[in-house]
């Protein structure tokens, strides 16, 4: 664990601005360019864990960089270059402050709040007798706000509109793009045998043109379920085999924390960090259909600062 990437503190030629995200770092170079480092941070119930877990900010990168390429004819992407296994360079835009969540299957924090008796979820209706992990008749979208600091909140299409988030036209082009982001990383994974079960997507405009932004179809922002069994797990009302961080909130949940206050994480020894590695690395090789090859992490520090300055400096 001790060549994990859990804190960066670079200054480079250029930069204005540093942001320590939940798990990455984003340096602003002059007034237009975004230098974003995913870190091997593991964030859950919006708690950033104690520990790193090896390979994770080159997994995201690397999907999160396949992903922007594979859907840049849907809408324009803010990146540019990928210098290092663990940076994106791209365009800085103004973020809408909102996070499209679109939900096709019945799980997660959904499927918690209608078993507490809830029957609307951002102001959509749900019918009674679903059950977990049930498939939606189409995918719903299901927005939050974008907090700076503690829990993002569910928020409804009139609620953005009325705050100012968003306006009406840039809300129904927002959903637009959401479902059909949604649409293709459904192929994608159904190419992989996988069903893409959630996801969230974010947005932001540059010259007032809306664009794709930050990480897309990670295992950080997407639920995904093995297609081989789905339905006979499902009609026998067990779990699902699934590859996302959905793992590692059970576990935290079956240990007594869910980042209340005064909960206290549970030991995150080398075996467990270790073990959360090699879902990552499955999962970046089922969807990929890849092989993760592990980027040399001995001085990783310096290579990043070496591989982003060489960029920069082109």
């Amino acid at each position: 664990m001790n060549d994990t990437l859990t804190r960066t503190d670079y200054n480079f030629p250029g930069q204005t601005a540093i942001y320590h995200g939940k798990v990455r770092d984003v340096y602003s170079i002059g007034n237009d360019i975004l230098v974003m480092i995913a870190t091997d941070r593991i964030s859950a119930f919006d708690v950033i864990l104690p520990h790193g877990i090896p390979y994770k900010g080159q997994v995201l990168n690397q999907i999160t960089s396949l992903f922007l390429d594979a859907t840049a004819d849907i809408l324009p992407n803010w990146k540019l270059a990928t210098p290092d296994p663990v940076v994106t360079v791209g365009l800085r835009c103004e973020p809408f402050k909102v996070e499209m969540i679109i939900r096709g299957y019945l799980t997660g924090s959904a499927w918690r709040e209608y078993k507490a008796g809830a029957r609307t979820l951002c102001g959509i209706a749900l019918p009674d007798g679903m059950r977990e992990n049930e498939k939606f008749p189409k995918p719903i979208v299901t927005p939050t706000t974008k907090a700076e600091e503690g829990h993002d909140e569910n928020i409804t299409k009139a609620e953005i509109i009325a705050q100012g988030l968003a306006s009406p036209e840039e809300y129904e082009q927002l959903e637009r793009y959401t479902q059909a982001l949604f649409r293709r990383g459904t192929e994608i994974a159904a190419q992989k045998g996988l069903i893409l079960v959630d996801t969230k997507y974010e947005f932001g405009k540059k010259d007032g043109k809306i664009y794709l932004i930050d990480e897309i179809h990670t295992p950080d922002s997407s639920r995904y379920f093995y297609a081989d069994g789905y339905r006979e797990r499902f009609e026998k009302g067990e779990e699902q085999k699934q590859l996302s961080k959905e793992f590692v909130r059970k576990w935290l949940m079956d240990n007594g924390f869910q980042g209340q206050k005064g909960q206290t994480v549970p030991e995150m020894t080398p075996a467990y960090c270790e073990s959360v590695s090699e879902r990552y690395i499955e999962l970046y090789e089922r969807i990929t259909g890849e092989k993760f090859i592990k980027s040399d992490i001995r001085n990783l520090s310096e290579r990043i600062k070496k591989n982003i300055e060489t960029y920069l400096n082109k």
